[in-house]
């Protein structure tokens, strides 16, 4: 059996591992990243020659933590998705009943590194890493609401 090493991610990040980070910054929460899950589809615009495509703007009210401390959780009961300039979509954040790790290929081999899958491992040459555990997801459960008057430009 093919056996891949699999690495930890670093305890304490760099500055400069979070601004080379992959990772969508419309999923971070105060908490880490989380999954999000909506009752209903999003219309995108038509394909832009952009490589990726914002969806919107997620927003989360009650977060305070010059003023609530960190370990306060009222957060979590008000989220808001802003959908283009005309949508605004209400949810909160829950726990997941088992949390998961996201996982990436590992760009270059680290000298350091202690390989434990033997010679198998060593001649694949693909190994991985933990990019972060999810512990929560965003739920949206009700329709998008009307805010604002005005009609989203087009360009």
């Amino acid at each position: 059996m093919p056996t891949i090493p699999l690495h930890q991610r670093p305890l304490a990040p760099s500055s400069s591992a979070q601004d080379s980070n992959p990772l969508p910054p419309l999923l971070r929460t105060p908490s880490g990243l989380a999954l999000l899950e909506l009752q209903g589809d999003i219309r995108f615009p038509p394909a832009a020659a952009q490589a990726s495509t914002q969806v919107g703007k997620l927003m989360f009210p009650l977060y305070n933590p010059d003023l609530n401390g960190e370990d306060d959780t009222k957060w979590m009961k008000k989220v808001y998705l802003y959908v283009g300039k005309n949508q605004r979509m209400a949810g909160e954040v829950k726990k997941l009943g088992k949390p998961f790790a996201v996982i990436r290929k590992k760009e270059s081999a680290d000298s350091e590194d202690v390989v434990m899958g033997g010679a198998e491992a060593a001649s694949t040459g693909e190994e991985l890493e933990i990019v972060e555990i999810v512990k929560y997801k965003i739920l949206f459960a009700t329709r998008p609401e009307p805010v604002g008057g005005g009609v989203e430009e087009t360009v």
